[in-house]
């Protein structure tokens, strides 16, 4: 179940909490993420990443129509992954990016964390939810000890995915909220 829960980043303090899709996408509004949830593909468990990225073609097609984003992957993370503790540390601490972070949750979760305006926006994908993170946003990301996702990847350059760490401690004050 998608899950948002802002808190004060100073004291810490919960002022949201919904698990609503219509109320998670206008509380982000005002921060310019973009939040909706998607028709999932009729796929088996485990479907080849092609076929993935085959299913959600049309969508794709009319998302891209309507954004700078000129190309689409398929990215699949499980707990056999073998490097998956060093990908999950490497997008842990806070960071932007130079263009925006677009993931659509064909399976699994994981938690886009946005620091903006003196808060921390948690937002808990799962699995039909897309999510937009706009270029240059305070954020990080965590897929979990155990991760399981397979998402699609929307973007204009992959370079522009390159982590720039902002130093600070937060994200490790403000861990993920998964319930």
């Amino acid at each position: 179940m998608s899950l948002l829960t802002v808190k004060d980043a100073a004291t810490g303090a919960e002022l949201l909490r919904t698990s609503d899709a219509e109320e998670i996408a206008r509380a982000l509004a005002p921060i310019n993420v973009r939040f909706e949830r998607w028709q999932v593909a009729d796929l088996p468990e485990g479907a080849p990443a092609e076929a993935v990225l085959e299913a959600y073609r049309p969508q794709l097609d009319a998302f891209m129509a309507g954004s700078n984003a000129g190309t689409a992957d398929v990215i699949k993370l499980d707990s056999s992954h073998p490097q998956k503790d060093a990908l999950r540390a490497k997008f842990l601490s806070e960071h932007t990016h130079t263009e925006d972070e677009i993931r659509f949750f064909h399976e699994g979760s994981g938690n886009f964390i946005m620091h903006v305006g003196g808060k921390v926006y948690d937002a808990h994908c799962t699995r039909g939810d897309l999510i937009s993170v706009p270029a240059n946003t305070q954020h990080w990301f965590d897929a979990g000890t155990e991760p399981r996702v397979t998402a699609l990847r929307v973007f204009t350059d992959t370079t522009g995915w390159t982590p720039h760490y902002t130093g600070t401690d937060i994200s490790e004050r403000f861990p993920a909220v998964t319930g």
